[in-house]
């Protein structure tokens, strides 16, 4: 982690009840407790086109979320869980990172197979990835 200030924030993350945190420097931008994807994809609809270098924080961080990471301008991410293949996804897109632990790939909560965004999001560019994820949202909501 890049500094004190950063490991004070992230620590108080890892107490709080929220899944994700962005900053800008020292400053809270957007706090969620949404499921899921849902926060990252809300501050990137809300809030990322205003917003560039910055920090997020996420309980889990895993290709798919490194996906919308790059897309919502992310310079940083931290996380107490990260997947390779965020990893290989950060680092291809030179993204800075901390992860406690990391696993091959992030798991269905059922542990038996892996979780269905993590293979949506393979092999697909940030703007592909959100794409699909929009598309999928818009159809729910039209269902």
């Amino acid at each position: 982690m890049k500094d004190e200030m950063n490991r004070q924030a992230f620590d108080k993350f890892l107490t709080s009840d929220d899944t994700l945190r962005v900053y800008k420097g020292p400053e809270l931008l957007f706090a969620s407790s949404e499921e899921r994807l849902l926060a990252l994809l809300q501050y990137i609809d809300g809030f990322a086109h205003d917003h560039r270098g910055v920090t997020i924080m996420d309980k889990v961080m895993g290709n798919a979320a490194a996906l919308l990471a790059v897309k919502a301008g992310c310079r940083e991410v931290c996380s107490p869980l990260g997947s390779q293949l965020a990893i290989e996804t950060l680092d291809k897109y030179g993204v800075k990172y901390y992860l406690s632990h990391v696993v091959p790939h992030i798991m269905q909560a059922n542990g038996k197979d892996m979780c269905p965004m993590e293979k949506l999001s393979i092999n697909k560019t940030p703007d592909e990835f959100y794409a699909v994820m929009r598309a999928t949202i818009n159809k729910r909501a039209t269902d």
